[in-house]
């Protein structure tokens, strides 16, 4: 009797256990995985371009004689060299490709600027003639190579260059004439080449802004004063050389940026 008791109170305390031990197995609740983490989207350099650019411009330019009326002047005689500083404003176009993390482009720019700078002349011949160099306009058309570390770009650019020149010969107090009385004037366009860098920087989809640094190599010209009621003809080697800092802002044509988690 004592043993069939202990079995029963057994077999009661198995089921009482069982319904703890079904909780205890129990599926858990599914619970959804976070969203992945959103990155900032990177730009893709690609395509066609257009912005503005605006900065300073500085130039350098220098005189020399070669020619006085009918006559050569031999040894040439220098009539010294002046320096411009400006501000200056434009707008580029271009077309990127890209591979990977290289960028190679084209583009075209233009820029109104006013640089303009003089010095007595300081040859013999042509004392009392204060020169003046003005450069209004300037152009740039390149080619590009880049690399692109995700949503900033490191460039080099170079090609052909053509500047808008003015030049004139005025009156000093040296000269038998009112100061200031304009005397002879030429003026040119002219094409040497560039080189330059710069970083750029997207912002927002399909916006990026840039800083940028050009120098000008225009070379040596002969330029050709004819003779005026005042003064004889003259011919003057004028070398000049520009620089320019700009910062740049590029509205880049076609798909959006692409997102990367």
């Amino acid at each position: 009797m004592q043993k069939t008791t202990l079995i029963v109170s057994a077999g009661a305390a198995l089921l009482g256990l069982a319904p703890a031990s079904a909780a205890d197995f129990a599926t858990r609740p599914y619970g959804k995985a976070p969203p992945p983490a959103y990155v900032t989207p990177l730009p893709s350099w690609a395509g066609f371009y257009l912005g503005a650019n605006g900065g300073a411009d500085w130039s350098h330019n220098c005189w020399t004689l070669n020619r006085f009326g009918a006559a050569a002047v031999a040894p040439t005689q220098s009539e010294g060299c002046h320096n411009a500083t400006s501000g200056l404003i434009g707008g580029q176009v271009g077309y990127r490709w890209q591979a990977a993390s290289w960028v190679f482009g084209l583009e075209a720019q233009g820029n109104w600027t006013d640089l303009k700078s003089s010095n007595a002349s300081t040859a013999a011949l042509t004392t009392g003639i204060t020169n003046t160099t003005k450069t209004d306009a300037i152009g740039l058309f390149t080619g590009q190579a880049g690399y692109a570390w995700g949503n900033v770009l490191w460039y080099v650019k170079g090609g052909a260059a053509v500047t808008h020149n003015k030049y004139t010969g005025t009156a000093n107090a040296a000269a038998p004439f009112p100061v200031g009385t304009q005397l002879d004037s030429a003026s040119e366009t002219r094409w040497g080449g560039t080189v330059g860098t710069g970083v750029e920087f997207g912002f927002a989809p399909n916006w990026s802004v840039a800083v940028e640094y050009d120098h000008l190599f225009m070379g040596s010209r002969d330029i050709s004063f004819p003779a005026t009621a005042t003064v004889n003809s003259r011919v003057d080697t004028i070398k000049q050389d520009i620089d320019m800092a700009t910062v740049r802002v590029n509205y880049r044509f076609g798909a959006p940026m692409a997102t990367r988690y």
